[in-house]
């Protein structure tokens, strides 16, 4: 029950091609952003779409799958857990954000 305690699975649509970054250790990072859309009827009755952008960020082998294989509008199916970070603006205020840290893709052939 450990590995339950933060999970997360999206399945979702590319919004840029990945972003990789390769050290000198010669790892590699690599940060997608990937959109999900939820809808809902209204209490008119009208069809509503809702997006949520989520910043992905996977390392090693999965980032080089994604770096081979992945596009901007590919869907994917991704497992991970969720990270929150934060940083210090440039007028000295405090900046927060989530980061999903992937395990592992799964790309579904539809784009």
């Amino acid at each position: 029950m450990n590995n339950l305690k933060n999970k997360v699975q999206l399945i979702g649509n590319l919004g840029i091609d990945p972003e990789i970054k390769v050290f000198e250790s010669g790892k590699k990072l690599a940060r997608l952003s990937l959109a999900t859309t939820d809808s809902y009827r209204n209490n008119k009755g009208d069809r509503v779409e809702q997006t949520q952008w989520h910043n992905l960020v996977a390392w090693g082998k999965t980032a080089e799958i994604a770096e081979k294989y992945l596009h901007k509008g590919s869907e994917l199916i991704v497992e991970g857990k969720i990270t929150y970070k934060s940083y210090e603006g440039k007028n000295g205020e405090k900046k927060y954000f989530t980061e999903i840290l992937v395990n592992e893709i799964i790309m579904t052939g539809k784009k």
